[in-house]
């Protein structure tokens, strides 16, 4: 009779210790917390870089797709915000512009994880758009003056963005 209450026992506590460390791994998962712009929208059903990179590909110049993806941003308007520069695959970046100018992106969210909603175009930039971009980002006049031809560009203009949150490191 002993054994068997020895042994219940045993099983019993040797549940209660799985179940803690089963809590305690759970806890250790942290959920990626977003800021919201413009457009209220969800991370659902968004697709990842490599697979944009693959639909701008097979678009033609002044094509259009609504579509929502993910990405880094890999460089935001210095001025105001106004426009962000996100990789896709490779060395294949998309230049992003936020709808009717309602919202604008942190100057210091670079590197930060993104999800874009909106509209996704090939489009030809001009010589002087280009000259003006590269003013905002802080490039040299002789960096704006090797401008000189015009560029094919894979560009999206976003109505809703979620900027992954950055937690305040104490």
């Amino acid at each position: 009779m002993k054994k068997i209450l020895f042994i219940g026992l045993f099983l019993s506590l040797s549940f209660i210790g799985c179940k803690t460390e089963e809590k305690e791994k759970k806890e250790e998962v942290k959920e990626v917390a977003f800021v919201s712009f413009g457009k209220e929208i969800s991370a659902k059903d968004a697709i990842s870089k490599d697979e944009m990179a693959k639909k701008f590909e097979g678009m033609n110049v002044g094509d259009t797709l609504d579509v929502k993806f993910t990405s880094k941003i890999g460089e935001v308007c210095q001025k105001k915000g106004c426009w962000i520069k996100v990789p896709l695959d490779g060395d294949k970046t998309s230049f992003v512009k936020f709808k009717d100018y309602a919202f604008f992106m942190p100057m210091n969210s670079a590197e930060s994880k993104v999800i874009l909603n909106g509209k996704a175009f090939k489009n030809e930039v001009s010589v002087e758009e280009l000259q003006h971009y590269a003013k905002d980002a802080g490039k040299s006049e002789e960096e704006i003056a090797k401008i000189i031809k015009p560029k094919v560009t894979y560009s999206f203009l976003a109505d809703g963005v979620l900027l992954e949150a950055v937690a305040d490191e104490k």
